[in-house]
């Protein structure tokens, strides 16, 4: 197993890799300024230099990876087309170089309340709307998917249990961003974990469950 890392030096994105290197499992993060990434990035990790909105450059930064991790997200800006560019147009790139190179799986994170068009995010630009279609695009891909939409995001992280729900199921509740990265990690060894859309968010009162439990309690 060799992962590609989209977003590898966003919040969510540098803990992914690190719960990757931390398996063990050989990891490409893609970055777009090295000496960045060098600062945020465990030394395990092999820096590759590309940008999800230029699908040339992908092609020579996915390599040999066999699996693909999505963590890219546009930031808050004054610029319209943002979230289309980043949430939409970055992820269909990857999905697109990801099945001419025979990515054996995608994991893409989302966002909770995606389906909710009156949902106060999409006042950024309709950002959930364009979430909603990158998730659109990558399940009609005939890509192994897995689709991680976690709830407000931690950055500190805490002992509360994770709860997994399917999809248009949890519409409020918070997770560290630590947590989520597990979630993402943990899909790639689980069989019940392909071709689902989880929902994520951790509770303090919420029974504990293996992962296994948790992604088996989702319905496709």
């Amino acid at each position: 197993m060799k992962a590609f890392v989209a977003g590898a030096t966003g919040e969510t994105g540098h803990r992914i890799v690190k719960e990757l290197v931390k398996r063990n499992i050989q990891v490409r993060a893609l970055v777009r300024n090295l000496e960045t990434a060098k600062a945020i990035l465990p030394a395990e990790a092999e820096l590759v230099v590309g940008d999800v909105l230029e699908p040339e450059s992908l092609q020579a930064a996915m390599g040999d990876s066999t699996i693909l991790l999505c963590a890219t997200g546009a930031k808050p800006s004054f610029d319209p087309t943002e979230p289309y560019r980043v949430d939409y147009e970055g992820t269909k790139n990857l999905v697109d170089v990801a099945k001419s190179k025979g990515i054996e799986h995608f994991v893409l994170v989302s966002s909770l309340c995606v389906s909710q068009f009156f949902h106060p995010l999409n006042l950024f630009w309709l950002i959930l709307v364009w979430k909603k279609q990158a998730e659109a695009y990558l399940q009609n891909s005939g890509l192994t998917y897995t689709i991680v939409r976690p709830g407000g995001l931690k950055n500190e992280d805490n002992s509360d249990p994770v709860v997994m729900s399917s999809a248009d199921t949890l519409f409020e509740g918070s997770i560290p961003r630590t947590k989520v990265a597990q979630v993402c990690v943990e899909s790639l060894s689980e069989p019940e974990a392909r071709n689902k859309i989880v929902e994520v968010i951790a509770k303090t009162e919420a029974p504990e469950k293996n992962w296994a439990q948790l992604f088996a309690s989702v319905t496709g």
